[in-house]
């Protein structure tokens, strides 16, 4: 399988993801939203968003390893973030450069959405990640 990324000319750039990939392969993963808990359930990094979006990205690799996948099978990323402001992409792009080298994530990351949303599922859920890959 084959996962090719870029962001043609006349895109705005830099981005710190690519906006285009194209995959060859015929078995697609899809990773449900991934939050900052442990496999217990316990909550990790509790008001921390840098800490959240961080093990967040550890469980989606976790669910990409499942299948035989890793994050250069990645063809895309959805981040969803309570109470977003553009201020806060600091502290989000700090969570991603935490585990960047620890989790094998390409740089630029794979096209990825970055939706801010007013509340997830419990109040202490900062981040959910989804993943979408191509496998062969």
């Amino acid at each position: 399988m084959t996962v090719q990324l870029s962001s043609p000319d006349g895109m705005l750039q830099p981005v710190p993801y690519q906006h285009v990939s194209v995959a060859s392969g015929t078995r697609q993963v899809h990773v449900a939203g991934q939050i900052a808990r442990d496999a217990a359930g316990r909550p990790v990094a509790t008001g921390d968003l840098t800490g959240q979006v961080a093990q967040a990205l550890r469980n989606t690799a976790l669910g990409l390893a499942g299948a035989g996948a890793t994050f250069a099978d990645v063809v895309r990323l959805r981040f969803f973030v309570t109470q977003w402001t553009p201020d806060r992409i600091g502290a989000f792009l700090a969570g991603v450069e935490e585990v960047a080298d620890e989790l094998g994530l390409p740089r630029p990351l794979p096209p990825a959405s970055l939706i801010g949303v007013d509340v997830l599922f419990e109040s202490d859920v900062l981040v959910e990640v989804e993943a979408d890959a191509v496998l062969d």
